[in-house]
């Protein structure tokens, strides 16, 4: 099954590909029809584009998709949310290097769609400097497509791309799970409309109903997203082949059966929280550590739903267990939108780094 990605006029299939943890496995989706292959200059240290770029290599150019970010470095400020929002300090001079370095390791001449990301408010999405850079290298060939991606605040972010009359792509954090996910819906129709590309991300919610790995039903998971005709693509992770066969199976038929719509109401009977942090920033006026909890439960997510500990550790960069101030602040009265045991979380974390 295929959706055209709005004005870019790429046709792809629904299911794409987010993270790689195997070079096999990336011949192994192409092969199987996957087209589009997102990574960014953030993953692994970088690593993550060299083994996309070998994976690739000898393949012939127009049979993929490739779509990557900058990584651009901002400072957290205590009570900010900085971690919700990649802000406007980060020099606009790095995007431009940062894609040459993306360029050499992943052996290319361009890259199909570039992305500003860690966007959470329509200042950022609008910020002339970052719209000039982008369009420079969009004029000069290195990118045919440039797209703004948002996990906290999407509708204002969305939103303001529709209305920029710039961004080609919108990728968004958008799945069952989201208290605002009826805001998320909207906003994604608006962008359609103004015939922007739609990719979807975070579409599994975490993957885990708890920390007893209960896992979420992923073809259910997908398919409630693609019943939003205005997505066009998704990207979900697969750790292994048994994932990926999953996840590509749902393409056969997007229709949610009765026993997939009572699984998505699993957590809701049985009170789980699940490991999915929506990144809304309500939690960080509760803190009087002024402790950054969104980043915090984001890599939570990694590390005990995905079970990758390594992008736990990349995502808080330089943190130890003493940065989690849980450690020595008690008791925690954090109330999570989504219920999240906030200090058990943190906690967990303090003792993985």
């Amino acid at each position: 099954m295929y959706r055209t990605l709005g004005r870019t006029g790429l046709r792809l299939p629904v299911v794409s590909m987010g993270s790689i943890y195997a070079i096999d496995l990336v011949r192994t989706a192409h092969d199987e029809g996957v087209v589009y292959f997102h990574t960014s200059s953030s993953y692994s240290e970088r690593n993550h584009e060299r083994l996309l770029g070998a994976a690739l290599r000898g393949l012939p150019r127009e049979s993929f998709v490739i779509a990557t970010s900058p990584d651009l470095p901002f400072r957290y400020e205590r009570r900010s949310g900085r971690s919700l929002d990649l802000g406007k300090n980060p020099n606009p001079e790095l995007i431009p290097e940062s894609l040459e370095g993306s360029l050499q390791r992943l052996g290319l001449e361009y890259i199909d769609i570039y992305y500003l990301v860690s966007v959470g408010r329509r200042e950022t999405t609008l910020h002339e400097p970052y719209v000039k850079a982008f369009e420079k290298l969009k004029k000069e060939g290195k990118t045919r497509f440039v797209g703004v991606g948002t996990h906290s605040n999407e509708p204002e972010v969305i939103q303001a791309a529709a209305e920029s009359g710039f961004w080609d792509v919108v990728l968004t954090a958008y799945n069952f799970r989201q208290s605002h996910r009826e805001q998320v819906r909207a906003a994604i129709s608006q962008a359609a409309k103004a015939g922007l590309g739609v990719v979807a991300m975070k579409t599994q919610a975490g993957v885990y109903w708890d920390g007893n790995r209960r896992k979420i039903n992923m073809k259910a998971a997908l398919k409630w997203v693609l019943q939003d005709e205005n997505v066009h693509t998704t990207i979900p992770a697969f750790s292994n082949y048994d994932e990926m066969l999953e996840d590509l199976s749902v393409m056969e038929d997007l229709t949610l059966t009765p026993e997939e719509r009572q699984d998505l109401q699993l957590g809701e009977r049985l009170g789980l929280s699940g490991t999915y942090c929506q990144q809304c920033g309500r939690c960080l006026a509760q803190c009087p550590a002024g402790m950054d909890i969104p980043a915090l439960m984001r890599a939570s997510m990694y590390a005990f739903g995905h079970r990758r500990p390594d992008r736990a550790r990349d995502l808080l960069g330089g943190w130890t267990s003493a940065d989690v101030a849980c450690t020595r602040c008690r008791p925690c009265d954090v109330q999570c939108t989504l219920g999240l045991d906030v200090p058990s979380s943190a906690l967990a974390m303090a003792r993985l780094l």
